[in-house]
């Protein structure tokens, strides 16, 4: 008796579904629940302090100097990083190998994405005017890849033999639960497009709206921005998702992916409130995965989706709010 091909479908797709629910279920049994507890309650207590503050947005954002910025994101950093590695040496000494690596490590990543953030693009004032101000928007976050990529070349090389540079490779990767996750994203990004918070932040395309009065070729222009402003996932992706699992999983073991998934919500924290919340389980998720398959380039393509289907839910969501 043959099968119905929609009902092969579907059981493909449950199926898909539940590695992804099997690698979450499988961390949660033998990840430290005190950890995880701890995690969850001091990244709610920074989202908290973050918003009723402004520190990111009015604070740090307001300080009159690059450097200022560095110092202020950099001590952000530690917070929502090292602090859940302190815990775990102190309460739980089993879970970390506090080698004399390992701390170096630990003060480098923060350093290293508090400059990627601050840093200033070396093309900025080079050309003068609109197109000036075009040429810096566009590669403002390409050469922030560099700034993170060129360090972690280094670290590559001098850290212990890994199987692929950070975990880039496609080696043995399924694509379909990923695109199923994605799936499972688009009614929550169709909601997120009515909120106003939402709204005044995306489509981040709005940067060179002033070029609009001055061009033929609007389209090729703005599909410029956006493959310059993909390729600030391709740096996410290698810092918190290559980097941030795959050199501490050496000290901590699948621990690491709850302080990384800390500090990920922290570079959120000039995002919406409901984005930044939910950054926390979409990191602590792609980071279980890239542990369990070895490869960050899935958890690419599902940042890369939602980043392009935001950018389509903020525009038509402005449309519909006119």
């Amino acid at each position: 008796m043959s099968c119905h091909p929609q009902n092969v479908v579907i059981t493909n797709n449950i199926l898909d579904m539940t590695i992804i629910l099997t690698y979450l279920r499988e961390y949660i049994s033998v990840i430290d629940k005190w950890l995880l507890l701890f995690c969850s309650v001091w990244i709610g207590i920074l989202i908290a302090l973050n918003y009723q503050l402004g520190i990111e947005r009015e604070i740090i954002a307001g300080l009159d100097s690059r450097f200022k910025q560095f110092i202020a994101l950099f001590l952000v950093y530690c917070c929502a990083f090292i602090i859940p590695y302190v815990f775990a040496i102190v309460f739980k000494r089993q879970l970390v190998a506090a080698t004399p690596m390992f701390w170096l490590l630990l003060v480098i990543a923060p350093v290293l994405f508090a400059l990627k953030v601050s840093v200033a693009n070396p093309l900025e004032n080079i050309m003068e005017g609109m197109w000036g101000n075009y040429l810096t928007v566009i590669t403002t976050l390409p050469f922030k890849l560099l700034v993170v990529l060129i360090p972690l070349i280094v670290l590559y090389k001098i850290l212990p033999a890994q199987q692929r540079f950070w975990g880039m490779t496609v080696q043995g990767l399924r694509w379909r639960p990923y695109l199923l996750m994605l799936a499972v994203m688009v009614p929550l990004i169709v909601f997120a497009s009515t909120q106003s918070d939402f709204l005044s932040v995306y489509p981040r395309l709005k940067q060179i709206d002033f070029i609009v009065p001055y061009t033929d070729n609007l389209l090729g222009y703005q599909l410029l921005y956006e493959i310059g402003y993909g390729i600030d996932f391709v740096t996410i992706e290698l810092f918190f998702r290559g980097f941030l699992v795959f050199a501490f999983v050496r000290y901590a073991g699948p621990a690491a992916i709850l302080p990384m998934a800390t500090f990920y919500c922290s570079a959120h924290f000039g995002k919406p409130l409901f984005e930044c919340i939910s950054s926390f389980f979409g990191g602590l998720i792609l980071g279980v995965i890239a542990h369990r398959t070895q490869s960050i380039v899935g958890g690419l393509a599902i940042h890369l989706g939602i980043a392009w289907m935001m950018e389509i839910g903020g525009y038509f969501g402005n449309l519909w709010m006119k």
